[in-house]
């Protein structure tokens, strides 16, 4: 298999950069290398930077009428040729390809808001606040404006932050992660042929170096960021000492509670769908359904059921009937082995093990990265099944007796990015929905992944900043505003002058 370069994009071109430090890109499903990434150099990094800096004037001052122009005409392209998207994340990430093409419809939600949003930028106006003077505001773009994307949504995750960031204005830094960064390429030639101008959207490889060269940089003005809580924090407590806007969202552990009056079957399907989707390995993934009173033994018996049918393999490949597997492998073999010791340790601590992935015959290659869903029953909250994110394909049951004690746990809990509940009781949707301590919470949707005109994001340690993704905090985040008062002389009725030092008076 040929190994191919994976660079940079600055200034409206691949920029190979100086550095001689590279990393291995590999496809999960067979566990060849399949790319060599550069890793930039603070020398390449600032190179990309300034790319961006040096387009944000013009880009800043261009009308809005043109910026949604070339919104429209990314948005097309990417509806034309998001196959060629799809294909390329499976093979780096190895989630499966329709599960791929899902990524890409979610995030093309957010391309879609930001071709519209020209009325959240609107300003006010006042007139005659005193005599003569009128008052408006305005809301300009900040500049450049850096985005650190994780590796489990290599196409998502950014168009998160980057449709918005540019249809308002801004010039953008975009690190992908180095384990499936040719997406980020892929999308920065789309905006080209989109007709979007040089610098305006640049791409940055790399690693910690990368990283803290936005996080310093006096030229990046606002930093995105999406990834475990811990560099969450790291990027929010740098960038802001640097001066810069920061929304970090970081880790979770989501939480789907099922009420005694809940559809069973529903519940099920839903806890299979959310638990083992994508591998698990998504931030809005469901790790632990909270049982509560009798319907344990059953709701274990039927997710047991359905977990033991899934089809794990290659997420590019197909059968002899055209049909695609369930779930694909894990996107590195260390992370494929750190999820595996969180079984081990499940097991050790007393859990029982209902469904063991590390029993999985996957449908590919001997060397991919194979993990199979796990089904854990009688969690308790003192093991590192339930204490830590997991980020792979293990679903914990923990039993509890009542509604408060369901509540207590999910509210205790150091996260609070998303939570579920199953029921059929309008009224106990209603009070779960006042009583629990989370960003964004389901009633009968254990996914909820907000649309794209609501804004995304958790509490507590799911969120460092206090503004959530897309959405009208999106608009607010890569904006500020400006007020201007304004005073006309009349030459008609001219006012006498004269000197007075006091503090101006509104008359």
């Amino acid at each position: 298999m040929t190994t191919k370069h994976i660079g940079h994009w600055a200034g409206g071109e691949a920029f190979a950069g100086t550095s001689e430090r590279t990393a291995d890109v590999t496809n999960p499903a067979t566990g060849e290398v399949t790319g060599r990434l550069a890793l930039a150099s603070r020398a390449d990094a600032d190179a990309v930077i300034a790319a961006a800096a040096a387009a944000a004037p013009a880009w800043g001052r261009t009308s809005l009428a043109a910026r949604t122009q070339v919104m429209f005409a990314f948005r097309e392209l990417l509806n034309s040729r998001k196959g060629e998207l799809a294909a390329l994340i499976t093979a780096e990430h190895g989630k499966v390809l329709s599960d791929a093409m899902g990524e890409i419809a979610r995030g093309q939600e957010v391309v879609e808001f930001a071709c519209g949003i020209s009325h959240l930028l609107k300003g006010g106006h006042s007139e005659g606040v005193s005599t003569g003077v009128d008052v408006h505001s305005k809301r300009d773009p900040l500049g450049v404006v850096g985005i650190i994307s994780p590796f489990n949504f290599p196409a998502m995750v950014p168009m998160w932050f980057f449709p918005v960031a540019i249809a308002a204005g801004n010039t953008v830094v975009l690190k992908p992660s180095e384990k499936d960064p040719s997406a980020a390429v892929w999308l920065a030639e789309l905006w080209k042929e989109a007709g979007l101008p040089d610098g305006v959207f640049n791409v940055l490889q790399g690693d910690k170096e990368a990283v803290d060269a936005l996080l310093e940089s006096p030229q990046v003005q606002s930093i995105s960021f999406v990834g475990s809580t811990p560099i969450a924090e790291y990027v929010y407590e740098t960038a802001s000492r640097h001066g810069k806007r920061v929304q970090a969202l970081g880790g979770a552990k989501n939480h789907m509670v099922v009420l005694p009056d809940a559809d069973l079957d529903l519940a099920a399907d839903s806890a299979v769908n959310a638990g083992y989707g994508s591998a698990g390995e998504r931030c809005m993934a469901i790790s632990v359904l909270v049982a509560v009173g009798s319907v344990a033994d059953e709701l274990v018996a039927r997710i047991a059921d359905r977990t033991r049918t899934l089809v794990i393999g290659d997420g590019g490949a197909r059968d002899e009937d055209g049909g695609e597997v369930d779930m694909g492998p894990l996107v590195t073999k260390a992370h494929r082995d750190k999820v595996a010791s969180f079984i081990d340790s499940g097991e050790h601590q007393g859990a029982k093990v209902v469904v063991d992935g590390r029993d999985v015959q996957a449908r590919g290659a001997a060397d991919g990265f194979w993990l199979g869903p796990t089904l854990f029953d009688h969690v308790t909250p003192d093991m590192d099944v339930y204490t830590e994110e997991i980020f792979g394909p293990v679903l914990s049951v923990v039993r509890v007796e009542t509604y408060e004690e369901a509540v207590a746990l999910v509210n205790a809990n150091q996260y609070g990015n998303g939570t579920a509940v199953f029921t059929n009781d309008g009224g106990a949707a209603r009070r779960f929905e006042a009583d629990v301590h989370v960003g964004m919470i389901g009633v009968n949707v254990p996914v909820p992944v907000p649309v794209a005109y609501y804004s995304f994001g958790g509490w507590k340690r799911s969120l460092f900043g206090d503004t959530h993704a897309h959405g009208a905090e999106g608009v607010h985040f890569f904006t500020r505003g400006k007020v201007v008062t304004t005073r006309w002389v009349d030459p008609a009725n001219r006012p006498q002058g004269g000197l007075e030092l006091g503090f101006p008076r509104n008359v």
